[in-house]
């Protein structure tokens, strides 16, 4: 049997590759996985929801195994996986789901009921979502594999775009579901917040769907640069004046139609400070009457590093 390595959150600011046990077909708890997989990593990505609990932001038990973007290769299939074969090169959504509940069946799969005892939600490697090992790792284990993997049906070709096709784990669709819940269409002004990797891809998907004007904001003046590279009308936040005037600048008009919420609870104001609850208020003021937000931005019950006693609850301050 290989050996297994992965990396481990040790406490804020500290992360260390462990030896670790090789996966068994059995989940948290001891839970019996017929279902499930056994895959030997192939990519892995670090996202921004992990780093929230590398900073110390989020209750994430010391040892947990980070790792939620998954790319793998199949070593070892249970007795009940019907498609997935040993050698199939597969892409991990972030969110694991039964695809048996009624959550599941109404195609609300990222808050499955069965995969997690405390709430409804699983994914791997992070914390209050099951007691799932993550996989930034050498090897992990995918439960109810043949509804949860996505097959890869050129291996050779997969893998000579292995970079681009490990994005599909969760970087890709999560700004693309972002635009899908903002009900961006053909026409559409969008309003993006947030040029990290996902918003980003919110801001292409946006005009995948047929945006017209998609608007990028952010402090970081290089990737803006990127959102420009490809279409995008930008803000730069440091440069001062309103996100509404500035938004009336580029369109004529001090409103979008559609916004995505791509920053989440580490929000910061004018200045750095910290503000968490800041893009949504900004959202709700430029986003026109029956418009709609799209929230893939993470925010969490309990953030033990705010600053102020009710953001370290979860309670933020919104202004409708």
């Amino acid at each position: 049997m290989a050996n297994n390595r992965g990396i481990a959150y040790m406490g804020p600011g500290q992360v260390e590759v462990k030896a670790i046990d090789f996966p068994k077909l059995v989940g948290p708890g001891g839970r019996k996985c017929e279902h499930g997989v056994i895959l030997k990593i192939v990519a892995t990505n670090i996202c921004g929801s992990d780093q929230h609990m590398v900073r110390g932001r989020t209750t994430a038990p010391i040892g947990l195994i980070l790792g939620h973007e998954i790319t793998g290769e199949v070593i070892e299939a249970g007795r009940d996986v019907e498609f997935i074969k040993v050698g199939d090169l597969v892409s991990v959504p972030f969110n694991i789901a039964c695809g048996r509940c009624r959550l599941c069946k109404e195609r609300y799969t990222g808050v499955c009921l069965n995969v997690n005892p405390s709430r409804p939600g699983g994914a791997y490697g992070y914390v209050d979502m099951g007691g799932w090992i993550g996989g930034q790792a050498d090897y992990v284990m995918v439960p109810y594999a043949d509804f949860n993997l996505l097959k890869f049906p050129d291996k050779a070709q997969a893998m000579a775009k292995i970079r681009d096709l490990t994005c599909l784990s969760d970087i890709l669709p999560t700004g693309y579901h972002g635009c899908i819940t903002a009900g961006v269409t053909t026409g559409s002004t969008v309003l993006i917040s947030g040029a990290g990797p996902v918003g980003l891809a919110a801001a292409a998907s946006a005009f995948l769907l047929g945006a017209a004007v998609v608007i990028v904001t952010d402090f970081n003046k290089e990737r803006l640069l990127q959102a420009r590279s490809f279409g995008c009308e930008t803000i730069d936040l440091s440069a001062g004046g309103t996100i509404t005037e500035r938004i009336e600048q580029i369109l004529g008009v001090p409103e979008v139609d559609c916004a995505v919420d791509c920053v989440g609870f580490e929000a910061k104001g004018h200045g750095g400070a910290d503000e968490p609850a800041v893009v949504l208020n900004q959202l709700m003021d430029v986003t026109r009457a029956a418009g709609s937000i799209g929230i893939p931005g993470l925010y969490v019950t309990e953030d033990p590093g705010a600053k102020d006693s009710d953001a370290q609850t979860g309670n933020l301050i919104l202004r409708f």
